[in-house]
């Protein structure tokens, strides 16, 4: 990858909604340029898309969970398109060991949490559950 094409996606990654003009101003291109450059990298895959990042503050209230699944190996697939449709589940991730997966949960309440634990266990495919309510983030990157 170009380094100008990595300039921009570092640009965007910190702020999506920056204007294409300003970009430009950033990077020393034409708005045209940026504008193609954006379009080829959203048509080769490289950006998948835009989204909301929640501020520090908003985020320090969510209650967060980490929650290992074992699942019912044939139904794996299964299990994670029903997580995956789950607003709650931020990441899910396969892992080795005694269970298969850990889902990074965030809710609002304990109760939301609570209800979302019971859906997760109740998902067919789903044989059991551990779960580690997050306390406190020390640091995060």
């Amino acid at each position: 990858m170009k380094t100008v094409d990595q300039k921009l996606l570092s640009i965007l990654k910190s702020d999506a909604r920056i204007s294409t003009s300003d970009l430009a101003r950033k990077l020393d291109l034409s708005r045209s340029t940026i504008q193609s450059k954006i379009k080829k990298l959203e048509q080769e895959g490289v950006i998948k898309g835009y989204t909301v990042m929640y501020g520090d503050e908003y985020q320090n209230k969510l209650v967060s969970a980490h929650v290992l699944i074992k699942v019912i190996q044939k139904l794996t697939d299964k299990t994670n398109r029903e997580l995956s449709n789950m607003t709650e589940v931020w990441a899910l991730h396969a892992i080795s060991g005694d269970f298969d997966l850990i889902a990074m949960l965030k809710t609002e309440t304990t109760q939301a949490l609570s209800r979302v634990l019971d859906e997760i266990s109740n998902l067919e495919g789903v044989e059991r559950t551990n779960s580690s309510v997050i306390l406190e983030t020390k640091f995060s990157r």
